[in-house]
């Protein structure tokens, strides 16, 4: 452990509704000390208990953050995520400049100041301003809440974390971890890496996989189905753009065609996001239907409607990726940690049902 202490020191890129859940968290359930804390799969995993993680070095491109004080930083515009817990210190961190590349959407600015973002005209950091910043901040893990669609400047910050010899969770769907060539890449630095695309505590792409899941093994032939998704947050305003959902659906496709009976055919089978809806704000509303046949053929067909405030939604399964990340470091793990990567993401380098995600693990976590 780089620090000789069970604290795990954080980096987090992208300063928006996510990493404002995330952070709120780590502080209500550091002042917490209950049995089975909601949204955590254990409330001490390895030794490490969410106080233990400690924000160090933060980065986001939007002028209303970059240079504040991360305390700050997590309830400026755009962000419009639930308030869950309002007392987070001031941690004397200021948020710095990010590298841009594609991780802004042109489109946005077409829509008002406090729905989007407004990008910092201050200097963007060069690779090895990233990496300095991560050695000063002696960063044992870099987690990426980058918007939908960003793959180069995903790709610049996974440099960064092979350079600096940290690990990286990737929690949006670019695929880095479950492609062979990045994962090889980190194999070789030595550096352990989760991902692709983070999977919800109860979102709609696992009750829709634990149904399809259910219909393969009752028996019952899944025909037609569709999951459509509305929100009112920046990651569904950044994904009106439609050039920018291609990584986004194949990763939720793939998570539910992972668990058919059979593949289906593609024309049969439509999972991803639907709309913006701007009173939603962090609001996610689920729509999924399936078509199947029960015995003698028999038409049969179910449909669901899932709200939930969408960034709490992943915050609990964010630490849990992070404090897994941290375990793997501590091991001396490199490339994909395939265990936590195919229970906590939609695209992991290898598919399991849940059950087994589930189980491999809780193996990995207790180093069996």
């Amino acid at each position: 452990m780089k620090n000789g202490t069970k604290n795990i020191n954080l980096a987090i890129v992208g300063m928006g509704n996510c990493a404002s859940s995330l952070i709120q968290g780590i502080y209500y359930y550091g002042q917490k000390n209950a049995d089975g804390a909601a949204g955590l799969m254990h409330e001490v995993l390895d030794g490490y208990h969410p106080r233990d993680i400690h924000v160090t070095v933060a980065f986001d491109i939007d002028r209303r953050k970059v240079g504040k004080d991360i305390s700050e930083a997590i309830w400026a515009k755009p962000n419009c995520t639930k308030v869950f817990h309002e007392d987070v210190p001031h941690m004397g961190i200021n948020v710095l400049m990010g590298k841009i590349n594609d991780g802004y959407s042109e489109h946005m600015e077409m829509f008002p100041e406090d729905r989007t973002f407004l990008p910092s005209d201050a200097p963007e950091p060069s690779k090895a301003d990233v990496v300095r910043a991560l050695k000063e901040g002696q960063v044992d893990v870099l987690t990426s809440y980058l918007p939908v669609g960003s793959q180069k400047a995903t790709e610049f910050y996974a440099e960064c974390a092979m350079e600096a010899g940290v690990a990286f969770v990737n929690n949006i769907p670019v695929f880095i971890a479950s492609d062979p060539v990045w994962a090889k890449r980190f194999t070789d630095a030595g550096v352990p890496i989760i991902g692709d695309d983070i999977k919800s505590q109860l979102g709609a792409t696992i009750v829709h996989r634990v149904l399809t899941d259910l219909f393969a093994k009752r028996g019952v032939p899944l025909d037609h189905t569709y999951q459509l998704n509305t929100g009112g947050n920046t990651d569904f305003l950044n994904m009106k753009n439609q050039l920018r959902l291609k990584s986004k659906k194949v990763s939720k496709t793939e998570a539910v065609q992972a668990v058919t009976a059979e593949r289906m055919v593609d024309e049969h089978i439509h999972v991803g996001p639907s709309d913006y809806v701007a009173w939603q704000n962090d609001n996610k509303v689920a729509f999924v239907r399936m078509e199947g046949r029960l015995f003698g053929d028999v038409p049969m067909n179910l449909e669901l409607r899932l709200s939930v405030e969408d960034s709490p939604n992943s915050a609990g399964v964010a630490i849990d990726m992070i404090r897994c990340a941290k375990v793997a470091l501590d091991r001396g793990v490199a490339g994909p940690v395939e265990a936590p990567s195919s229970f906590f993401c939609k695209h992991p380098p290898v598919q399991f049902t849940d059950e087994e995600a589930y189980r491999n693990t809780e193996a990995f976590i207790q180093n069996r």
